[in-house]
């Protein structure tokens, strides 16, 4: 059903449509997005979403964070641009109008959000731009926040939804995914290492999804401008943003290409990323933390890695497909892809002791 921006919504923000050309945004696939241009100069733009509350069950969550996080920087960081909602007309985050929430949003002139890295550059830009919002958040009390969406990133938990699916799964299935099952029980050591570790990290606030869309740049110089897309604004790892970064950066196709050859680790990306993020939080993490930048990829993508090879064995319930084996085929990718962060660790261990020094 296409969905459209309500007239009501126009109203609570005191805009005329109008004065406006609305398009829907090419990318974001969870919340409905759309482009409202001003018609004429002297007219600001917006994007006005609408929240996908089967992902977001508690927006009054997101609205809190948000405002926690504004707040915060507002007293400490003044000039930093941070994409908030636009208060309504009763100063409130969301509009309500039939049962959905809705929000207004700032349209940042000039900037691009690329889907796909096409130089090492935007690698850099983008890291650095994830790894400022963690920074200027530090020192921040993470009591009053909420998560958004619960256990969202939570290693341990995943392992035991696979295993759960695992036992209950249809034998075809389990039989079509024994490479996959046996790679995911291979990799185990991961939630091992991490459950030993994880009381010497400390919670931070943290972005939670940050892939290359979620950073704007610069259309014409690719500098780094902001970060955006701050539903999962909340308390957790630093191993949530660094590692996600390193699951979407650093391979030149996404986990939907099923060819398993074309998925390699490109150093040079790798390099870049790491550079741009420690410009910005490398005085900040503590030394348990720096030990775990190459484990906070390894972490990532074998939680994302569990979570398609789970939901093949759930029947694919969760994540949309494109034929019957997509999902089992995506895992596989992302097998893959954590296989090729092993066979080049010490290469790329080399690149994380230059950057640190």
């Amino acid at each position: 059903m296409e969905i459209s921006i309500p007239q009501q919504l126009w109203e609570y923000y005191g805009l005329n449509p109008a004065n406006y050309q609305v398009s829907r945004a090419a990318s974001g696939h969870i919340n409905q997005t759309f482009i409202v241009l001003g018609k004429s100069l002297e007219q600001l733009s917006w994007v006005v979403q609408r929240i996908n509350t089967q992902v977001f069950i508690n927006p009054g969550a997101i609205a809190q964070n948000i405002k926690l996080g504004d707040n915060h920087l507002k007293k400490h960081q003044p000039d930093y641009l941070f994409i908030a909602p636009i208060p309504n007309r009763n100063g409130e985050l969301f509009s309500i109008i039939d049962g959905h929430y809705w929000r207004l949003l700032p349209y940042i002139t000039n900037t691009i959000a690329l889907d796909v890295l096409q130089q090492p550059l935007q690698a850099y830009e983008a890291a650095k731009q994830f790894g400022k919002l963690s920074r200027n958040l530090d020192g921040i009390n993470p009591e009053g926040f909420q998560a958004t969406i619960p256990r969202f990133h939570d290693l341990e938990w995943r392992k035991e939804q696979f295993d759960q699916a695992l036992s209950i799964a249809d034998e075809e299935l389990k039989m079509n995914a024994s490479v996959a099952i046996e790679l995911a029980n291979q990799f185990n050591s991961i939630v091992k290492e991490f459950s030993s570790v994880k009381h010497n990290l400390p919670i931070r606030i943290l972005h939670h999804d940050t892939k290359i869309s979620n950073a704007l740049l610069d259309k014409q110089t690719f500098e780094g401008k902001c970060v955006i897309d701050l539903d999962t604004l909340m308390p957790g790892y630093f191993i949530s943003d660094l590692g996600d970064m390193m699951r979407t950066y650093l391979c030149a196709y996404d986990e939907n290409e099923a060819d398993l050859a074309k998925i390699t680790i490109r150093e040079e990306y790798f390099s870049a990323m790491l550079k741009g993020y420690l410009s910005e939080m490398g005085h900040i993490l503590n030394s348990t933390e720096k030990t775990l930048i190459l484990f906070s990829g390894k972490y990532m993508i074998y939680m994302q890695a569990l979570r398609f090879l789970s939901d093949y064995l759930e029947g694919s319930i969760y994540y949309p497909i494109a034929y019957p084996k997509h999902n089992l085929d995506r895992s596989m990718n992302q097998f893959r892809l954590l296989g090729q962060l092993y066979e080049k660790e010490k290469i790329l261990e080399e690149i994380v002791s230059e950057c640190l020094n």
